[in-house]
């Protein structure tokens, strides 16, 4: 779906462009941002490459399982039917910790484990409840409430934002941090109390 609205605007775009007669700004425009495209990605590479090694000395040094440890009561509290012991925790601490660092491409590696060892735990369960009608499994609470947690990623880092603010010339990329915290932080607890809101009283 998001391909075709894609492909609608461009072609309109052609289109509006062609009969005022400035096909020759539409061109220079695709040139132009073919360029800039370039070097945002190398831009962003560098900034991958920094952070990502950042986090493998963090990893190495133990600051990454001790972080895990610190988030253990909250994950506890978040998903109390998912064992103590069970992968799927340590996938999804992950997953926040590089949420929070805003490292969205370090967290997604992590996030598609945790969903793959939050379905092998509810196959395990065997509950008839996520199994529908045509017999495809259907998405458990603690999946959807990943999911949910996901997508509000509290941040403290804004990795990205700066990068992009950065690339294009941002008198101060940094001053993001505030505002990003404050509205990921708001996006977080709303997260939090819709999902333990919509899982009270268990399964639904």
């Amino acid at each position: 779906m998001l391909n075709a609205i894609w492909a609608f605007m461009i072609l309109l775009a052609v289109v509006f462009a062609a009969c005022t007669g400035h096909m020759s700004d539409v061109t220079n425009a695709a040139l132009d941002s073919a360029g800039e495209a370039i070097s945002l990605c190398l831009t962003m590479a560098g900034v991958v490459a920094l952070w990502m090694g950042l986090m493998e000395i963090a990893k190495k040094a133990g600051l990454i399982e001790k972080m895990t440890r610190g988030i253990s009561p909250f994950l506890t509290f978040l998903f109390p039917r998912i064992p103590k012991a069970h992968p799927a925790r340590e996938y999804i601490a992950a997953n926040i910790i590089a949420n929070v660092l805003g490292l969205g491409w370090a967290c997604t590696p992590a996030g598609l484990k945790a969903m793959k060892e939050l379905a092998n735990l509810e196959a395990e369960r065997s509950n008839p409840e996520y199994v529908n009608a045509s017999g495809d499994r259907q998405a458990s609470n603690e999946m959807c409430n990943f999911l949910i947690l996901n997508i509000s990623s509290l941040q403290l880092i804004p990795v990205n934002m700066i990068a992009y603010r950065s690339q294009y010339g941002s008198a101060n990329p940094a001053s993001i941090i505030a505002p990003a915290i404050a509205a990921t932080l708001f996006s977080s607890l709303v997260a939090v109390v819709f999902c333990k809101w919509k899982d009270r009283g268990g399964i639904k």
